[in-house]
């Protein structure tokens, strides 16, 4: 008998549903929220009011693509956390009275495992995913974070931020720009017609395999500062070159402690995840020095780096096969670690 598990993702300002049918990937259905653009940022309460929505046409339609009917379904996997309670309560709420009504059990799943598994989504049987111990670079807007993948259950997080996450770096140095939000995919774009030598920003001397970004932002912001005396124009005459040399710094940060995290633990695979890693300069520099050093890269599809259920929907699948069911009394969480 086919084990058919729903994920549901409504950890922050996207409404997702997916089916997956022993490991395959049949629908991947996402409703963004494009409310949030004029603040420059989520604004919670607004976020939560639009999940609720977009859930059930977003999961009525997850379903009708997959070829399936809710009869057929073995379990649903919920984001639990972390992310904005009023968002997870959303999804967590709507999983539990499905599964009631359904009585199937409910899985709920941590959204940085998530991330991590979603190399093991496949579209087809033949799919390659990655053989454990390997290493994952989980980089997004909330989190940066090195960690060593054991198994489905069984992560070590070897070093992460202090204080930004790489994303935040990249959003809170478009927004000084003037670009509109989000501003990671803007600073991708425009990196690609910069020079990446232009300018040069400070880097931050962490121990460890820790990572800090919030010098760099500072330094960054008192570029900017210093030249806009000069030439009011100048983020205006310079944007490109300015997104590719702050782009530049931030893969130099992270490749710097991921090497060494490689060197410590000897793996001889590399994954990214996160919805940094939907950034070009990113991929190709992970493909390069993996390249380089003889080690597997695993780069996901694009559609994989944002918030999905996707990655809900398969790390339930693995919590299910191990009868590792969710209580009806769990809460959804704000913050949580690997």
């Amino acid at each position: 008998m086919s084990t058919i598990i729903l994920g549901i993702e409504s950890s922050c300002d996207d409404t997702s549903a997916a089916i997956i049918k022993d490991g395959i990937l049949l629908s991947n259905v996402i409703a963004s929220q494009s409310v949030h653009e004029e603040y420059g940022g989520v604004v919670p309460e607004l976020a939560s009011r639009a999940h609720q929505q977009n859930i059930v046409p977003v999961v009525d339609t997850a379903i009708k693509r997959a070829g399936i009917e809710k009869s057929d379904l073995s379990a649903i996997a919920f984001t639990r956390g972390p992310g904005l309670l009023g968002s997870l309560l959303v999804g967590t709420s709507f999983a539990k009275g499905l599964s009631l009504g359904l009585r199937i059990p409910i899985v709920d799943v941590n959204h940085l495992h998530g991330h991590v598994l979603s190399h093991f989504i496949r579209r087809a049987p033949e799919d390659v995913v990655p053989e454990y111990p390997f290493i994952c670079l989980l980089i997004s807007g909330g989190n940066s974070q090195i960690i060593l993948v054991k198994d489905y259950n069984d992560m070590e997080v070897l070093g992460q931020t202090i204080d930004d996450a790489a994303g935040e770096a990249f959003d809170k140095c478009a927004k000084v720009m003037g670009l509109p939000y989000p501003g990671g995919p803007h600073i991708d774009r425009l990196a690609a017609e910069g020079d990446a030598t232009r300018f040069k920003f400070s880097k931050p001397h962490i121990p460890g395999l820790n990572y800090s970004f919030s010098g760099l932002k500072t330094s960054f912001l008192y570029t900017l500062r210093d030249a806009k005396k000069l030439d009011p124009d100048f983020i205006e005459n310079n944007k490109a070159d300015l997104a590719a040399s702050l782009q530049r710094t931030i893969i130099e940060i992270l490749l710097d402690k991921l090497k060494k995290a490689v060197d410590l633990t000897g793996v001889k695979t590399v994954a990214i995840g996160g919805g940094v890693s939907a950034n070009s300069g990113v991929r190709q520099a992970i493909a390069d020095y993996c390249e380089s050093r003889g080690l597997k890269a695993f780069i996901p599809e694009r559609a994989f780096t944002t918030d999905n259920a996707a990655m809900v929907a398969i790390a339930g699948y693995y919590k299910y096969l191990a009868g590792d069911y969710c209580h009806y009394d769990a809460v959804p969480y704000a913050r949580v670690t690997i």
